[in-house]
């Protein structure tokens, strides 16, 4: 029952391929672990945690940790992006596009000239 309670957490991870995952119910509680690729993607787990259990919740036990601390994420730039759209996205404030840019400033010319396929570091704030 526990399970399927976070069955969305669970999937979300095998989507982000989660390394060295597992689950595992004992005592009501489910208990799950593993590595994700960067801070973002841990971030991403942890919000959908929160979105079922609540901000504290008691009836899950996660640790998750992180491969690459280097960074807070890797983008490859789309068609129709921006550096505000992408600091949006990882951010949530579109106005820190100039962390990104400064990040990447021996790849890019200027902030507002990016193109797809763009490979981007997105710094830690």
């Amino acid at each position: 029952m526990i399970k399927s309670k976070y069955q969305s957490v669970l999937d979300l991870g095998e989507k982000l391929n989660i390394k060295n995952g597992d689950v595992k119910v004992e005592n009501g509680q489910l208990k799950v672990w593993g590595t994700a690729k960067n801070q973002y993607e841990k971030n991403l787990l942890w919000d959908e945690i929160k979105r079922i259990g609540g901000e504290n919740p008691t009836d899950i036990m996660a640790d998750i940790k992180v491969e690459d601390t280097s960074a807070f994420a890797h983008h490859t730039v789309k068609s129709g992006e921006s550096l505000s759209k992408i600091a949006k996205k990882y951010y949530g404030d579109a106005n820190k596009y100039s962390a990104i840019y400064e990040a990447n400033k021996g790849k890019l010319k200027s902030a507002d000239l990016i193109h797809p396929g763009d490979e981007l570091v997105i710094p830690n704030l």
